[in-house]
């Protein structure tokens, strides 16, 4: 059980903001808080090849570079795409990157398996859903949004795996088919950016997920979504936990080389990551896992999509 939710039912939601360390806290504090008493029941889902890497969590310097995660169980490659200018050359989009970015593919992945499609609109439906998260879409969001959605329609995907000691190899794009118009808030047709209004998943991605999907708390993905590093923590431990038999102690070389993307020195991952972890543990209040020097361990645990439990 989550040590926060008990300080809030002991002591109420202020003082548990005094009793925490960190300058996290307060908002560990306020995620848990919403989450225990938040009624919107949903379940959204992800790929079981996402909770074992990661996107990058902030824009890559050069939007013509390959993405590379490699963890003890997969490696992740992510290859930008390109789009045409308006006088018709070719310019590299970039990786997709950030919170939004994972916001993104949650929706796509999800609304595939509540519709049994591979058609999905990422027009007014996706920003019902953002707006079901909490996640105002105007201004400078809308742009972000538009950015991390072109980002996600035109890369390209290669996880590699090891099953039965042989190397695996899953390569393929996100998106088959993608709609493009033109950006209204531009105002002249033909000649601004361009924005997707529908995609169309990979059939293989597609039968992918089918095979391998991890349900997610709609509810505990509203209260992190600001944070890449929290929603990757989140994803990882709903995926790990229930499948356990046993307890597994996970280094922390193995955490910082899966989540420390960007953290220029390792000193500072232990801080970021627990703060990240306790966000984490603030919506997933069955997580078992206990910090160590070692690193992190790791118990059997109920998954998160357990309404009734609350």
């Amino acid at each position: 059980m989550g040590k926060v939710h008990h300080l809030i039912e002991a002591y109420g939601r202020q003082a548990t903001r005094d009793l925490l360390e960190g300058r996290r806290a307060p908002r560990i504090v306020e995620a848990a808080a919403s989450w225990s008493s938040d009624e919107e029941m949903g379940t959204g889902y992800i790929h079981s090849g996402w909770c074992q890497t990661a996107l990058p969590h902030r824009r890559p310097q050069d939007d013509s570079a390959i993405w590379k995660l490699e963890t003890d169980s997969m490696t992740l490659l992510v290859e930008p795409g390109v789009r045409l200018k308006g006088d018709g050359t070719p310019s590299h989009v970039g990786v997709p990157f950030g919170a939004i970015a994972r916001l993104i593919l949650i929706y796509l992945q999800s609304e595939a398996l509540r519709t049994g499609s591979r058609d999905i609109q990422l027009g007014r439906s996706l920003r019902d859903f953002l707006g079901r998260l909490g996640v105002s879409v105007g201004g400078k969001t809308t742009r972000l949004v538009r950015e991390q959605a072109d980002r996600i329609s035109r890369c390209r995907l290669s996880f590699h795996f090891t099953r039965n000691g042989a190397t695996v190899l899953v390569n393929q794009n996100i998106v088959d088919i993608a709609m493009f118009v033109d950006d209204p808030a531009n105002g002249v047709a033909g000649q601004g950016d361009l924005f997707v209004e529908t995609a169309r998943l990979s059939e293989s991605f597609f039968h992918q997920l089918r095979q391998h999907a991890v349900p997610l708390d709609e509810a505990a993905i509203r209260h992190i979504r600001n944070s890449s590093m929290a929603l990757d923590v989140y994803c990882w431990l709903a995926y790990r936990l229930h499948a356990l038999q046993d307890e597994k102690m996970v280094s922390w070389g193995a955490l910082a080389t899966q989540f420390g993307a960007g953290i220029r020195l390792r000193k500072h991952f232990k801080a970021a990551f627990t703060e990240n972890l306790q966000l984490a543990q603030a919506v997933y209040r069955d997580a078992r896992v206990t910090l160590t020097p070692d690193g992190l361990l790791l118990q059997p645990s109920p998954p998160p999509v357990r309404k009734l439990a609350r």
